[in-house]
């Protein structure tokens, strides 16, 4: 198991539930492949570096997980098929 940060950016026109339907979504993919949520930090709407499909805003969420090196192709993968989702990012933290 490696600790890992995952950056979400959520479209920012999505309210406080849906965001934590996204999360509660997440977490279990994470979860159930043996992976933890080591904590969580909702960071609200913040503007974005550029725009992203024509939003100047978006909602960010950092995960602190602990999870296997193979877990993240399988995250990529879903996290690419939720439209909510605009930006993601996964980082192994040493």
């Amino acid at each position: 198991m490696r600790d890992y940060e995952l950056m979400v950016v959520f479209h920012p026109d999505l309210d406080e539930s849906a965001v934590a339907d996204l999360l509660t979504r997440i977490n279990g993919w994470i979860t159930e492949d043996g992976g933890e949520i080591v904590k969580t930090d909702v960071w609200g709407k913040r503007t974005l570096a550029y725009p992203i499909h024509k939003q100047n805003y978006g909602q960010y969420v950092l995960l602190h997980t602990r999870m296997a090196p193979t877990l993240g192709t399988k995250l990529e993968r879903n996290l690419g098929y939720i439209e909510p989702v605009m930006r993601y990012m996964i980082v192994a933290k040493e």
